[in-house]
């Protein structure tokens, strides 16, 4: 019994020293350009049409109990910064454009909605995890990486000091 506690202790230890450091390897770097097919019709999502924007990029799927929960936060943010000065865009890791689409209309989703690539997975760090949500400031600038499901007054918060209020 006591060499599995200590099999999952050191299991646990290295788990959360990963998610740590793979969350602070993108902060600081440049956001990378993208160009994505939207989830709910409409043009593409192009990175550049953002330009000067504060970005709350959030990898998310239909099925992940914890990105359910944070669409509404999500929701109210778009509703109170944007669309001048702020913008979610949400990538789904849903295999069905379908599912997503039916989701969006549903919960009344008001911010674009993408489908992921194993590209876009790639350019913020790779993905192992969601909800994961990257912060991305005016000059296109990672500021944050969270990991999980956030507290809207947190991210209210960061979005706020990104745009000096």
């Amino acid at each position: 019994m006591k060499r599995k506690t200590g099999f999952l202790f050191k299991f646990v230890i290295i788990a959360v020293f990963l998610l740590v450091a793979g969350g602070q390897t993108q902060a600081g770097k440049v956001m990378q350009k993208f160009v994505l097919s939207s989830a709910i019709g409409g043009p593409t999502i192009n990175s550049d049409d953002f330009k000067g924007k504060v970005l709350l990029i959030n990898f998310w799927a239909t099925w992940c109990p914890p990105c359910r929960t944070e669409i509404p936060s999500l929701i109210k943010l778009q509703e109170e910064f944007g669309p001048d000065k702020f913008s979610v865009i949400g990538i789904s890791e849903d295999t069905s454009e379908r599912t997503v689409v039916n989701f969006v209309a549903k919960r009344k989703i008001n911010y674009p909605v993408a489908m992921t690539t194993n590209k876009i997975k790639r350019d913020f760090g790779g993905i192992t995890g969601i909800p994961a949500n990257f912060l991305i400031d005016q000059q296109g600038m990672i500021v944050k990486r969270y990991w999980g499901l956030i507290a809207h007054e947190q991210l209210q918060h960061d979005v706020n000091t990104l745009l000096g209020k």
